[in-house]
């Protein structure tokens, strides 16, 4: 028998590619796009300027891997909060929490990469990608409404579209709040409250006078 003793080409790579672009999400937070530079990258991600180049590119191609892994990532979690068995209000609400909880998440910077970071770069490809999903947050809100229609929790003449884009627009208000320092208790009291405003029901809990 003859054996294959060919070598395989290169030489393996002595670093996670999932990990390294986890850190550069770090490098990003911390620095906002433009104040990073390739020797943040490097020194971020742990991976040699060589490597860097060769397996994610430049400063803008990893920015924007990162973008979508992130979105990706905190998009499948906020849809499983928003898609739960349960009823309307309580999945318009779960959506708003997560939100929060996302954003306040402990150990990690304050906000959202796509909502504090993103809309800063002045890129065409980070712009178009924000658009996408922006829309595709709302169409699945729009898709939950239309669910609720069909079980009877509101009516047929429900403004869907609308309330769906508002839901969104909450939910970027709420971790814009959460960047600037809002205290995590009083922005899951509000999602709470936005989650009754936005399907019309009277509030369960009243924010006591000067807090």
């Amino acid at each position: 028998m003859i054996q294959n003793t060919a070598r395989p080409r290169g030489r393996p790579r002595s670093f996670d590619e999932t990990g390294a672009l986890e850190k550069a999400t770090q490098v990003f937070w911390s620095k906002g796009y433009d104040g990073v530079t390739i020797d943040d990258l490097v020194a971020g991600m742990g991976v040699g300027r060589p490597s860097l180049y060769a397996v994610f590119g430049d400063k803008r191609a990893i920015f924007l891997r990162v973008l979508r892994a992130y979105a990706e990532r905190k998009g499948g979690s906020a849809a499983k909060a928003l898609l739960s068995p349960q009823s309307l209000r309580d999945s318009i609400a779960g959506f708003l929490r997560h939100a929060v909880e996302s954003a306040t998440q402990q150990g990690s910077a304050q906000g959202c990469l796509v909502v504090c970071v993103a809309p800063l770069v002045n890129d065409a490809e980070v712009q178009q990608f924000l658009q996408s999903t922006v829309a595709g947050g709302a169409a699945l809100v729009e898709r939950r409404f239309r669910d609720g229609i069909s079980a009877g929790d509101i009516p047929p003449d429900f403004p869907v579209a609308v309330r769906a884009i508002q839901v969104t627009d909450f939910a970027r208000g709420l971790t814009v709040r959460a960047r600037i320092g809002t205290p995590r208790k009083t922005l899951l009291k509000d999602a709470e409250e936005a989650a009754d405003l936005l399907l019309q029901l009277p509030s369960k809990t009243r924010r006591p006078k000067g807090a």
